[in-house]
């Protein structure tokens, strides 16, 4: 496992950076329940899930939880991608070997564990790869539901990211962030929840 050595100097620069990347690359970015994450938020600690359907998604999340939310956040990577880019450590990144379950284990427990702090989130991307939107099922790994089952406090947000061409000439970003849960006991129900 890869361990995040966040720098809260690093993310403020590079959450700049990712923002101006996405305002020159979309031509508008449509939030659905932003309220709801931010409420969730302000009241403790939140695990995100998310579909994983472009490289843009990493700095979607950093530009969400660092200039809009404002909230230490944390996001669990392959670990064979965070070697190739390890500056993600810097903004909250941790590395998991996808093949290893010691590590898996490993990486739950960290995940569990940044959750114990209130006015924190860790966001996952279940898929565990980029997967086309209209892939069905989407394939969630098991990590997600094991996270939201032993980290006592947090809560869940599933959230949806989708890229569209329209009728203009740059694509439109879509988020839709849903309803925070209390985390089920029962991980495999858990993981069926957070995929539907």
């Amino acid at each position: 496992m890869i361990p995040p050595a966040r720098s809260k100097l690093f993310a403020a620069w590079f959450s700049r950076y990712a923002e101006r990347r996405l305002q020159r690359t979309f031509e508008a970015v449509q939030v659905y329940g932003l309220d709801a994450l931010a409420s969730a938020v302000a009241g403790g600690p939140v695990l995100v899930v998310s579909n994983h359907t472009a490289w843009w998604d990493p700095l979607v999340a950093i530009v969400l939880c660092e200039r809009i939310l404002e909230v230490e956040a944390y996001a669990m990577m392959d670990a064979a991608n965070l070697r190739r880019l390890p500056f993600f450590t810097r903004v909250g990144a941790f590395g998991v070997d996808l093949t290893d379950p010691l590590d898996g284990a490993r990486a739950i427990r960290l995940g569990a564990k940044l959750l114990s702090t209130p006015g924190r989130l860790v966001w996952l991307f279940p898929q565990g790869q980029e997967r086309p939107i209209t892939a069905r099922p989407l394939g969630f790994r098991p990590g997600s539901a094991e996270i939201a089952r032993i980290s006592r406090r947090a809560r869940v947000v599933p959230l949806a990211l989708r890229y569209e061409m329209g009728a203009t000439p740059r694509p439109t970003l879509w988020i839709s962030c849903g309803e925070a849960t209390e985390p089920g006991r029962d991980a495999l129900a858990e993981r069926a929840r957070q995929e539907a």
